[in-house]
């Protein structure tokens, strides 16, 4: 918090920065710090290309959030965070990490670096949020798409409508048609090969 506001540091879908009180399961950063000393924003949205995604809480350490260290920022879950194109970490989350490398880029053992690469790549377009296409048939559980500008994640026959608190109420999941992807396609192809992101509790 700043002051009593709310700091803008919780991701969505989109990997845009929003200012709300509503928490997170996870913690991360993108590379750095970027905020200001007066813990605002500017213009700058990362800091490197190495984004990635925390456990809240790790062997006790405590830090001022957006103080002198890096930009700390929230996912309500996995799901969200990789829609918004962060990986897990190799220090806190270490398994995760390696399972993830595992599934990434085809059985090509690359290192954080050359994920990275890739990711960053894949998840800006001009400055803003890449989106592509696929059929929804092909797209595995835990993907996130844009429908009518709001961020679903699949799950089974259900399609989780997203909010900072947690998924509403499901809908059927389209099992035909294009849909508008948010999760990066290094990423999606992750999933397809079994990676097991966190989920959020979820609304049934």
């Amino acid at each position: 918090m700043n002051g009593l506001r709310p700091l803008q540091n919780r991701v969505n879908p989109f990997g845009e920065l929003i200012a709300t009180p509503a928490r997170g399961m996870l913690l991360g950063n993108r590379g750095g710090k970027f905020h200001r000393d007066d813990r605002t924003l500017g213009r700058r949205r990362w800091a490197s290309k190495q984004w990635i995604a925390c456990v809240c809480a790790f062997k006790g350490r405590r830090r001022v959030v957006w103080g002198a260290g890096y930009t700390q920022l929230f996912f309500l879950d996995e799901v969200t965070a990789l829609a918004a194109g962060h990986r897990p970490c190799f220090e806190c989350r270490r398994a995760e990490a390696e399972s993830f490398r595992a599934c990434f880029g085809g059985g090509r053992r690359l290192s954080a670096p050359g994920m990275d690469t890739i990711l960053h790549r894949e998840r800006l377009a001009a400055g803003g949020k890449r989106i592509w296409q696929s059929s929804f048939a092909q797209l595995p559980d835990g993907t996130m798409v844009a429908l009518a500008g709001r961020a679903y994640a699949l799950c089974g026959d259900a399609l989780l409508p997203w909010r900072f608190e947690s998924y509403e109420a499901p809908r059927k999941r389209p099992r035909e048609g294009i849909a508008e992807v948010l999760t990066p396609p290094a990423i999606v192809a992750v999933l397809a090969a079994g990676y097991p992101p966190r989920w959020a509790a979820l609304t049934r």
